[in-house]
């Protein structure tokens, strides 16, 4: 079972370029997208026959959202976590399949001020307490763009970020909390090293230089380990200033 995801900055933006073509050919069973800016009434679109779509849209027009495409019809789909103060940006979509729940999340930004990063905080601390009430009745895979670099080797130039919004003790703690709880991240299961990044600056060619972070990412309920066979980031894949990221699952 493959499950990819991707945030694309703009649906409508990537379909101009080349989504089509890539869900043609990798053929996930399960795409999440995240930062899809729009809700299926804002696409003219007819995706494929072979996939149902589920969509959790921001009230404020053109703003994050989230979508998920699915080959499987999950027993359940839902929208947010439950909390007002979190739910009206379109961030979360979760479906529950025969053996485990899969949540695919667009984490809040702190911004380049930190202006929102006590509110990050108390998303992160929410977001947990919803995958760990998941977990109670089966194992959990969450996805997406977390909006933080965990350790230094998830970017390329941590000394100098430090203090920056998606590096700060803060929202690494946030993170060191999600592992803590028992969530593995698959990507690490495989790789030790440092290099390997999931978005860019797309200023002074950052992206042609490696210089990059690594902030979409798969997590897994411990459990799953065993059916965990890969996780790989697609850093060669355009059209977005993000690349895919996935896991496959035996």
């Amino acid at each position: 079972m493959k499950l990819i995801s991707w945030n694309v900055n703009g649906l409508r933006a990537v379909l101009r370029k080349n989504f089509l073509e890539y869900l043609a050919a990798e053929n996930p069973d399960v795409l999440c997208l995240q930062e899809t800016k729009c809700g299926p009434d804002d696409v003219e679109q007819l995706w494929p026959a072979a996939y149902t779509t589920f969509w959790d849209t921001a009230q404020k027009k053109g703003y994050a959202g989230t979508a998920m495409f699915t080959k499987t019809r999950p027993l359940k789909v839902s929208t947010g976590i439950g909390l007002a103060e979190h739910d009206r940006e379109g961030r979360v979509v979760t479906a529950e399949f025969g053996d485990f729940f899969l949540v695919n999340v667009y984490v809040p930004n702190s911004q380049r001020e930190l202006t929102r990063l006590a509110y990050r905080q108390q998303w992160d601390r929410d977001f947990l307490g919803y995958l760990k009430k998941l977990e109670k009745k089966k194992p959990v895979i969450f996805c997406g763009d977390l909006n933080v670099a965990h350790t230094e080797i998830d970017l390329a130039n941590p000394k100098a970020n430090v203090h920056n919004h998606g590096f700060t003790p803060e929202e690494r703690a946030g993170f060191d909390a999600l592992v803590e709880a028992g969530f593995l991240d698959t990507f690490r299961e495989f790789e030790t090293g440092g290099g390997h990044y999931s978005w860019w600056s797309p200023m002074g060619g950052a992206r042609q230089r490696n210089v990059g972070w690594r902030i979409d990412y798969f997590l897994i309920s411990a459990s799953l380990r065993p059916r965990l066979k890969r996780a790989f980031i697609q850093s060669t894949m355009t059209g977005s200033d993000h690349c895919p990221v996935g896991i496959e699952l035996q």
